[in-house]
């Protein structure tokens, strides 16, 4: 036998045949990998690293259906070939189960245009890089590799060669620099900075040797960086090329450019495509600005993301595939493999729960909560559907206004002894019995879920104990005694007191907040139970109107690593849940207003700057830890419920789709488990 008609022995996946050509690459999955060895990263190659193992050089293909599609989204240019669309080196990935086939339409439920909307978003979601989905292992996404100098304070990411926008622009290093320089610190875009684009409160820098090198440069240490940018639904980039031509800054023409679609000026068309935050699922101009969207270059601005908007209403927004997306399968079929998606917006949770019933929706996780699993594990085999119940890492959490507007009740939830009572006032074991069939794990907030080693199992249980006498002791200590006989307590000045306990289901089960009510009222502390919308929640406590607050909530350490924002006031994001409002605007507004924290909250920033600053996983950084978990703890700004499982649901048509390591937000819901390779058996 000859050198050019020797047989490459992989299992006979793939040959080398006269002349030297390789055979067509293997159809592999993670369920036959057919003795192809795996590449660096788990589920996913290089397409050189691919060929190389398996013996083959790929072929790629498209969607038939791609040009129609592109022809859907306004402003697209006819499209080239498909080894134009696609980088040089295209990521590979390995489908779970099957090879998939194109077409379909992927059907979602959220709750409202931008309530409950994080699931789907996290669908077609991309970053520079993502966990696997063990949790663990931090692979490349839009980035090919990255680099850390010795002591953490230099990030270089490597980009794509020939990456596109979804309008076929170029990507380059030049996108992510823009986002960061002209975006993510320009007050006229984001008032204040977000945390996780600074490093102990001072910014970074941006490089750009060339088109495919990113340098961040940090002015202390943050290994943690790596991680957020794996985690975040915030992308590192934005498109300069479109975005800075209504920019100042970019284009001295900018606000004469939006003027003439009929803006006021530059920024706020960059507002219209991009928001005001960091938050990316925001109104698309088809929506917030629908009477000035024909006179803009687009209906949405470019994506790298799997799909792209063509319709977004107050009923819902549809989607098409992106025919510049940077993943291929193993067989060299571009991804996404699902044509189409469709969001429908749906805020009653009954009537979501209907929908699952009736197969209506293709895949929902969020919003969907233990107390609908019975209904829909009886239904999931003559409704031909999955239910996954999943450990969740967030769980149901409650908060007092400790800044409250009302001065006397600012005293009292301003007081530890009346945190601490409300705590040990909750039945966590009926909660657990009632709302969550008993399969779950009564549990303290500290700031850490899951419990990492550095953290005992017992600090979990501080004052999660069920004892309404110690509670009545608190109270009585505080000042809090039934004047009037009435069978509730009056605050300490004598006024009375009734607990306003607005929920929104998106947030936490209306279950849970009954019972917290029920417990607090034999211990003398009276409520009143209302459910409302995600906005009108949201809007309330934004405005400091709330007396207690309630979202689920529970961040695994690797958030913690990047972001400092769950340890300063308010203590999470807009969409979170948050307490300490006035001590926020006092540190924004460097003392000129709002309510000056007490000296441990300072203490608390510090130690969270020195977290970050640490090796992961050495002592400094476990000790760091644990005493800020301590912190949490002792201060009970947060007081824990019931850590449970959550369910999952999806359409058995649905293919590929894996089981969760956990249904949560907090590592980006099904962004670890790459919902592109997901295909429609149908």
């Amino acid at each position: 036998m000859t050198t050019k008609m020797r047989t490459i022995l992989l299992s006979g996946v793939a040959t080398l045949v006269a002349g030297g050509a390789y055979a067509s690459c293997p159809a592999i999955t993670m369920g036959d990998m057919q003795g192809v060895a795996p590449g660096a990263f788990p589920q996913q190659y290089e397409l050189s690293e691919f060929e190389a193992a398996a013996g083959c050089e790929m072929e790629f293909s498209t969607n038939p259906e791609i040009e129609a599609l592109n022809a859907e989204i306004r402003g697209n240019p006819d499209l080239p070939p498909l080894s134009e669309r696609i980088p040089e080196e295209p990521l590979v990935v390995v489908p779970y189960d099957s090879v998939g086939q194109y077409g379909g339409t992927l059907n979602a439920l959220s709750n409202a245009t931008e309530a409950g909307t994080s699931d789907f978003l996290s669908i077609r979601h991309v970053n520079l890089v993502r966990y696997a989905d063990d949790l663990q292992t931090i692979v490349p996404n839009i980035a090919k590799s990255w680099e850390w100098n010795d002591d953490f304070t230099q990030l270089t990411f490597n980009l794509r060669q020939g990456h596109k926008w979804s309008d076929g622009a170029p990507f380059t290093s030049a996108d992510v620099k823009f986002w960061y320089d002209n975006l993510a610190l320009d007050p006229k875009i984001i008032e204040s900075p977000k945390d996780y684009v600074l490093v102990a409160g001072e910014r970074m820098t941006v490089d750009t040797p060339d088109e495919t090198t990113v340098v961040f440069n940090l002015p202390s240490p943050k290994p943690g960086l790596l991680a957020h940018f794996a985690t975040t639904y915030a992308p590192a980039f934005q498109p300069k090329h479109f975005l800075g031509q209504f920019h100042p800054d970019i284009n001295p023409e900018a606000d004469a450019l939006a003027q003439a679609a009929g803006f006021e000026n530059g920024i706020a068309v960059v507002s219209a495509y991009y928001g005001n935050s960091d938050w990316t699922d925001t109104p698309t101009p088809m929506l917030s600005n629908p009477d000035k969207v024909d006179a803009l270059p687009a209906g949405t601005q470019p994506q790298l993301e799997s799909h792209i908007y063509i319709s977004d209403t107050t009923e819902g927004r549809k989607l098409v595939a992106n025919p510049y997306f940077h993943m291929v399968d193993t067989t060299g079929q571009q991804l996404p493999y699902i044509s189409r998606q469709d969001e429908l917006y749906a805020n009653d949770n009954e009537v979501r729960i209907l929908k699952l019933v009736n197969g209506e929706a293709d895949y929902k996780a969020q919003s969907v909560t233990l107390a609908s699993a019975p209904i829909l594990l009886e239904n999931q085999e003559s409704g031909d559907f999955t239910v996954q119940l999943n450990p969740d890492i967030a769980f149901a959490t409650f908060a007092f206004n400790v800044t409250s507007n009302d001065l006397a009740k600012r005293e009292v939830f301003g007081d530890v002894r009346f945190r601490r009572a409300m705590s040990v006032a909750m039945d966590r074991d009926q909660i657990n019995e009632v709302a969550f069939f008993g399969q779950g794990e009564p549990v303290q907030y500290t700031g850490f879920s899951p419990r990492p080693d550095f953290i005992p199992p017992e600090l979990e249980q501080e004052f999660a104990q069920y004892d309404p006498e110690l509670a009545k002791q608190l109270l009585d200590e505080v000042g809090m005694v039934d004047t009037d006989g009435d069978g509730f307590r009056e605050l300490p000045n004598g006024d009375p007191l009734v607990l306003n306990l607005q929920f929104a289901t998106q947030g936490v089960a209306g279950e849970v907040v009954e019972l917290v009510g029920q417990s607090w009222s034999e211990v003398g502390v009276q409520s009143t139970v209302k459910e409302v919308t995600p906005d009108e929640y949201r809007s309330a406590q934004s405005s400091n109107q709330l007396d207690v607050m309630m979202w689920r909530k529970g961040q695994p350490a690797a958030l913690h690593m990047g972001d400092n924002t769950y340890w300063i006031p308010p203590f999470d994001g807009y969409f979170d849940i948050r307490t300490g409002m006035l001590w926020a605007e006092y540190i924004e507004s460097g003392g000129s207003s709002g309510v000056e924290p007490p000296e441990w909250v300072s203490e608390m920033r510090a130690d969270i700057d020195a977290f970050q600053g640490a090796a992961p996983g050495s002592d400094e950084q476990n000790a760091l830890g644990l005493k800020l978990a301590q912190k949490m703890v002792d201060e009970m700004l947060f007081i824990g419920t019931v850590r449970a499982p959550a369910p999952l649901y999806h359409r058995n048509a649905l293919k590929n789709v894996t089981q969760f390591k956990t249904t949560s937000y907090e590592y980006y819901r099904t962004y670890p488990y790459l919902p592109a390779q997901w295909w429609l058996d149908e």
